[in-house]
């Protein structure tokens, strides 16, 4: 059975999110995006009016990726190694949807779905970090209070939502290494790790310290 060719509204939101992350959204007209597609101008305001619109429809499924990662369906002590894959997966949804975060400040003065929608994502995300944070000091691996958990919660959705940024600016040429991300936010915790959680964020410090 042949595979059933993508509509043009998929096409049109695959490409834009190719481009946005490669040049940068605000890089990016409607009329590249049909040129890329070797598609008239015409066609895409068909499906799409305006960039905001297609900016719309690549958020909405950031959105519904994210929340399903956030969205923790339980609250059994989780060890530090899940805390890892979780993280690992996350990083790969931003690294997937980086024009969101590179170019966030942008997008937040002109787009009113991005800027209501992604401050309730870093509400989410903080949220999610206290559950793991108290997840770890259920298992006995992390030693914190609930004000030190609630300031690492903090500190854990900044580093999560603007690493990206800081490893771009320094490494504008070079894709990221995930796990350097992982490490930075796991370091985070550092002072509060122990048994397990310690010797996996000291294995991993031998490979970006």
């Amino acid at each position: 059975m042949k595979k059933a060719k993508r509509r043009t509204p998929e096409r049109i939101v695959e490409t834009a999110l190719r481009l946005f992350n490669e040049f940068g959204e605000p890089n990016v007209t409607t009329t590249v995006i049909a040129d890329e597609m070797n598609i008239s101008p015409g066609n895409l305001y068909y499906h799409y009016r305006n960039k905001d619109e297609i900016v719309n429809a690549l958020f909405a499924e950031y959105e519904r990726e994210i929340d399903a990662l956030l969205t923790l369906r339980d609250t059994a002590p989780r060890e530090a190694e899940d805390i890892w894959f979780f993280l690992h997966l996350l990083f790969e949804i931003i690294w997937k949807y980086r024009f969101l975060y590179r170019d966030i400040n942008d997008l937040l003065t002109r787009n009113r779905r991005v800027e209501t929608h992604f401050q309730r994502i870093l509400a989410h995300k903080q949220q999610t970090a206290v559950a793991l944070c108290n997840g770890l000091a259920a298992s006995g691996v992390l030693d914190a209070t609930p004000d030190e958990v609630a300031a690492l919660a903090v500190n854990i959705t900044l580093v999560t939502t603007f690493w990206l940024s800081f490893e771009h600016a320094r490494q504008p040429r070079k894709p990221p290494d995930i796990g350097r991300g992982i490490y930075q936010v796991m370091s985070l915790a550092a002072p509060w790790l122990r048994g397990p959680a310690r010797q996996l964020l000291q294995q991993l410090s031998q490979a970006y310290i």
